[in-house]
């Protein structure tokens, strides 16, 4: 199943190495039981819990391109790495394991902003361009693997589960009266509305 979540502060201010990734983790435990991996890089956290399947010994994340420019972790699967992979071969990329989360960072290398258009497969996941200092979140086209969003104090939090948002400090827990009156008339809740205010 796997995790992922992360914090980005919007002014660029350096996170604190206050143990708040292994905290959101925990929180989510359930969905990656057997691996744990975090990344820092000022103005950026972003961690994941892990389910080992693909690459059960080499598919450790936070996963990174040949010079660390580029760091990311994938929750899902991307049924078409084995061919993204041959191809991003065939154009000089170099890999290191044999995951198919390691295909995301090298098709971000190889195409931009472009590289999801050749993901097949159902994925939420976080990418960090170390150079640009940009961050990329997404999920595949059908929303299979959820990947919830908030904006607390300044600073872009997302994750795999809510309950990681709530290991966050000022993360309001208040109920959101309209999301709870859509919820109980059609059985859902519609974005970007959530349970929480």
């Amino acid at each position: 199943m796997c995790g992922i979540f992360g914090i980005l502060d919007l002014s660029g201010a350096r996170l604190p190495d206050d143990g708040l990734m292994r905290r959101m983790g925990d929180s989510i435990i359930h969905r990656g039981p057997d691996d744990f991996g975090s990344f820092a890089d000022g103005c950026l956290q972003i961690g994941m819990r892990r389910l080992s399947i693909i690459d059960v010994a080499g598919g450790h994340q936070p996963i990174s391109n040949e010079d660390g420019s580029i760091v990311a972790v994938c929750n899902g699967e991307i049924y078409n790495f084995r061919q993204i992979r041959a191809d991003l071969e065939k154009a000089g990329h170099r890999f290191a394991t044999n995951s198919d989360s390691e295909t995301v960072v090298h098709l971000y290398e190889q195409y931009g902003d472009d590289f999801l258009k050749y993901l097949d497969g159902m994925f939420g996941l976080a990418l960090w361009d170390r150079t640009r200092q940009r961050l990329v979140v997404a999920r595949d086209a059908l929303g299979i693997k959820p990947v919830y969003f908030g904006r607390i104090s300044g600073r872009l939090c997302f994750a795999s589960e809510a309950k990681s948002l709530l290991r966050l400090p000022g993360f309001s827990v208040e109920l959101n009266p309209s999301a709870l009156q859509q919820y109980l008339a059609v059985g859902y809740v519609g974005g970007p509305q959530s349970m929480f205010r």
